[in-house]
């Protein structure tokens, strides 16, 4: 598998890789037509756990290889993860502020980004897409990484990375689709908008291929741009959710076993 994996076009890589996790989503979200609907227990737990592979997959993947690629190109090896990192926060930080979204659990008064008449279903879903973009970024990147032939990166490395986004990608999916169903849409379409929150994470993935493989100075500053994007969404955004209920304890515990998953597949495969 991996031998035709590799002797594909890297674009053509980040575009299989980002269709799987979107396919991941999309088979969470497909758990709104099952008669019984997680309870508030479950979702955060699988939200602690996707925050656990995030953070792990932030370094392992992403900001480990950045440094490793920096060090020799005469100037503090930890200068341009730094850069990136920071960039990736504010770049995260900058879409938050304009773009119209609402997150889970908070009433319509709450939405966030440019005010907008958008019903609360359409900001909700926004609101988890909007956390999908560095999540296909740093698969994209990756990918354009091993392309490039260096040293820090490795094509089992970023299948990977891919396996432990599109884990924690399914309650994600979940995550979408159970509360639009709470809000009374059809389960139809409350699956319909769950499995299209991820497919922004295709088409991230593939600019942050075709980004690398254009610029390859860059690398080192688009690994830590994605890593720096993916914790801002963490502490912004998925463990504040997990925190709001009477569960926090059970998803911190879920996040903590969510890293061990992400560590293990990072360093077992890579």
């Amino acid at each position: 598998m991996l031998t035709i994996l590799g002797n594909m076009h890297p674009i053509v890589q980040a575009l299989l890789a980002t269709c799987f996790t979107w396919g991941v989503t999309s088979l969470g979200a497909a758990a709104v037509f099952l008669a019984r609907q997680p309870s508030r227990r479950t979702l955060d737990g699988m939200l602690g756990f996707a925050a656990g592979v995030m953070i792990a997959a932030s370094y392992w993947s992403l900001l480990a290889p950045a440094i490793e690629m920096s060090e020799g190109q005469g100037g503090p090896s930890w200068l341009p993860p730094a850069i990136g990192f920071l960039l990736g926060g504010f770049f995260l930080r900058g879409l938050d502020m304009l773009l119209p979204h609402l997150h889970r659990g908070l009433p319509r008064s709450k939405a966030e980004g440019i005010e907008t008449s958008w019903p609360r279903s359409t900001l909700f879903v926004l609101a988890v897409t909007l956390h999908n973009i560095p999540e296909g970024l740093a698969v994209g990147v990756a990918f354009g990484a091993v392309a490039v032939g260096l040293e820090a990166s490795s094509l089992t490395a970023a299948v990977a990375l891919a396996l432990g986004i599109g884990l924690q990608n399914f309650p994600e999916g979940v995550a979408v689709s159970m509360p639009l169903r709470r809000d009374g849409l059809s389960p139809l379409k409350s699956f319909w908008y769950g499995q299209l929150s991820g497919f922004v994470e295709v088409v991230a993935g593939v600019i942050g291929a075709a980004t690398v493989l254009l610029a390859r100075p860059i690398l080192p500053y688009a690994l830590a741009f994605a890593a720096g994007a993916m914790i801002f969404v963490v502490i912004e955004e998925v463990v504040p959710e997990t925190q709001q209920g009477e569960f926090g304890d059970f998803a911190t515990l879920c996040a903590m076993f969510g890293f061990v998953v992400m560590m293990s597949l990072d360093v077992g495969l890579g």
